[in-house]
């Protein structure tokens, strides 16, 4: 049974990475490019935003193909991290109160990336391998 595990875990932890760069990626488009149109993202956005936005759309790419994977979810659990600090802390601890579920959820994921890497589908596991790492 340790042989099924073992050979479908990286498969599933790429999927897993995979799913998240491209969910994360579309926050990205919804702040950057205005699509899809998003109700609470209206005119001109501030700095943060900004910032924002540019983590997400490329984050979102660099996870989806698995390059430089480790350190791009690093990057985006810090961001989900301070987001979930400046926009839902306040309103009340509890994610389930103040509206952070999904935000403390993407941090995790991220940060779970960062120590397990890309998985199987990745150019960071190609490239580990035509080195011989």
């Amino acid at each position: 049974m340790n042989t099924f595990w073992n050979t479908w875990h990286s498969r599933v932890l790429a999927l897993l990475r995979i799913i998240v760069g491209f969910l994360i990626f579309w926050h990205g488009t919804q702040k950057l490019l205005g699509y899809p149109p998003a109700e609470n993202l209206h005119g001109e956005l501030s700095n943060l935003l900004l910032m924002a936005g540019i983590l997400e759309f490329f984050g979102g790419i660099l996870l989806f193909v698995g390059l430089f994977t480790r350190w791009t979810a690093f990057v985006l659990s810090g961001m989900m991290a301070v987001a979930y600090c400046m926009v839902f802390i306040g309103k009340s601890f509890l994610p389930i109160v103040n509206g952070g579920e999904l935000a403390a959820l993407y941090c995790f994921v991220y940060f779970y990336i960062f120590f397990a890497g890309g998985g199987a589908w990745s150019i960071d596991n190609y490239i580990a391998a035509k080195k011989g790492i």
